[in-house]
């Protein structure tokens, strides 16, 4: 019997597989597709924009260095300025000016060798945590489709094949048409579509008839992007099409010529999807012995590309907490935590998409939205906003301290000695990182010696801090002032580590 089997082999499977594995737990993935390759993981249909969250996950992990070559990326910004955003995207299909990105407003951030955002594949992704799981001795099935889940009070079995898969946990990381959320009976509710979106790869006769880039139109929404053959479209039909039915050559382009006002030609037609903006969520992501990450545990549109984020940051928060739940030295309602914490930012991202959704709809009121979006992004801090939503940097769990940086991402702090807060998190522990003079904090921290990591000393910027305890996942569990509080240090370690071993 496993510790864990997880279903899904993408991304979010794999990234928590590997977190799982880090920890010491035997994990199984099971993967209802017999090849790990696509098309439609390679460039250019697998295309997808990671956020800057999502880089400092892999960052912390010592996976950005594989992930940047497997991702042909190789000008990568030197680690002692804070970096630009290279990259923004979009709003609505309205393009963002990064240059326009306020980095001086952006909350607690320091230089960092994790890049603002890194434009990848599913394919290389999919590599890269591929391999580790393997180092990690993480085991992946493929050609299994799961078709029933039970459970007690002490295991949960997955069939599959006629084959049992018994496990002290079950985490369902297999998609929108999630199978675990079914067959575990969890309740998924949201919004109906208002459009169908369609991805093709296809020769076109007539390609200048298309221009470059996002075009909405008062019939709907074109893209051409600078792959060749390689388009998008939407049209709001209230999500007509039957995904059940391939999409036909004919078909495509007469949605094509609607929503372009063209009539351009699509002379043939090598592949080709359809997607709407159906938004639903389940209400919780744990069913006893049961959790779902990822697309499993919400859906919505790919409009402003935060599905494969999302699941990432699912799946960081989601690991730590199940491994000491499974070693048995999680605190009580750790493992709660992981819905209470990720459920309101899957909620936040199903709206980001809702918004985009109606400013784009081919109707009078929706071009005036428009026409004031475009005003606002054009500033600033119009631009700042939508950044800090898209990259992650506005996010910040509630954890009950009035402390501004408790709850958000980790800023990566830089020691005198040269170590980083990135480096210390490589093992997949949480740090006590003591800034003070006198190493307060030394004789406590050694109480979760094994659950966390102590690291001492100056750092070249403290942000007018004496310490911090940073969870597995990156998120600042306590931070201290100059003149530490050893207490307040203790109450909150215990709370996210469980009682000292010594």
């Amino acid at each position: 019997m496993h510790d864990v089997v997880i279903v899904g082999a993408g991304p979010v499977g794999l990234f928590l597989a590997c977190e799982l594995g880090l920890a010491g737990c035997s994990v199984l993935v099971l993967e209802r597709e017999p090849e790990p390759r696509s098309p439609w993981k390679a460039d250019p249909l697998g295309m997808r924009g990671l956020s800057a969250a999502s880089v400092e996950a892999f960052y912390r992990r010592g996976m950005l260095q594989p992930l940047l070559e497997a991702s042909g990326v190789n000008d990568r910004p030197g680690a002692d300025e804070p970096a630009p955003p290279r990259g923004v995207g979009h709003f609505a299909g309205m393009m963002l000016d990064p240059a326009k990105v306020d980095v001086t407003a952006l909350p607690f951030r320091l230089p960092s060798p994790a890049m603002e955002g890194v434009m990848t594949a599913l394919e290389a992704v999919e590599t890269v945590l591929s391999e580790r799981a393997s180092m990690l001795g993480v085991e992946v099935r493929r050609g299994v489709t799961v078709s029933a889940v039970a459970q007690d009070d002490q295991i949960v079995v997955a069939r599959a094949g006629g084959r049992e898969y018994p496990a002290r946990w079950v985490v369902g990381c297999d998609g929108g048409r999630s199978a675990v959320r079914r067959l575990a009976g969890f309740d998924f509710a949201g919004t109906e579509p208002q459009f169908t979106g369609y991805v093709v790869l296809a020769t076109i006769a007539d390609p200048d008839r298309l221009r470059p880039g996002f075009n909405l139109t008062p019939t709907g929404m074109y893209l051409r992007t600078p792959a060749k053959e390689y388009i998008g479209m939407l049209e709001f039909d209230g999500g007509a099409f039957d995904r059940s039915r391939r999409p036909t050559r004919e078909h495509l382009q007469a949605v094509l010529r609607r929503v372009s006002g063209t009539d351009v030609t699509l002379s043939d037609v090598h592949l080709a999807s359809s997607f709407t903006d159906r938004a639903m969520q389940t209400t919780t992501y744990r069913q006893g012995r049961v959790l779902l990450a990822g697309d499993a545990a919400h859906i919505h549109s790919p409009l402003g590309a935060q599905g494969l984020n999302l699941g990432i940051g699912d799946a960081m928060n989601l690991g730590w907490k199940l491994a000491a739940t499974v070693h048995g030295y999680a605190p009580d309602g750790l493992l709660d935590t992981y819905t209470r914490e990720r459920h309101p930012i899957g909620a936040r991202v199903l709206d980001w998409t809702r918004a985009q959704a109606a400013a784009m709809k081919p109707d009078p009121h929706a071009q005036a939205i428009q026409g004031v979006i475009r005003d606002l992004i054009g500033t600033r801090d119009g631009t700042t906003y939508v950044f800090e939503k898209v990259s992650g940097s506005s996010i910040r769990y509630d954890l009950g301290s009035e402390q501004p940086l408790v709850g958000r991402n980790a800023p990566d702090l830089h020691l005198e000695d040269g170590t980083r807060l990135g480096d210390l998190m490589r093992d997949g522990r949480g740090v006590a990182l003591d800034l003070s003079t006198d190493r307060c904090l030394h004789g406590s921290a050694m109480g979760w010696e094994s659950r966390m990591r102590y690291a001492a000393g100056p750092a070249r910027n403290d942000l007018g801090l004496g310490a911090v305890l940073v969870r597995p996942d990156g998120i600042v569990a306590w931070a201290g002032d100059r003149a530490p509080d050893r207490e307040a240090f203790e109450r909150a370690a215990g709370r996210w580590f469980g009682s000292p071993a010594i």
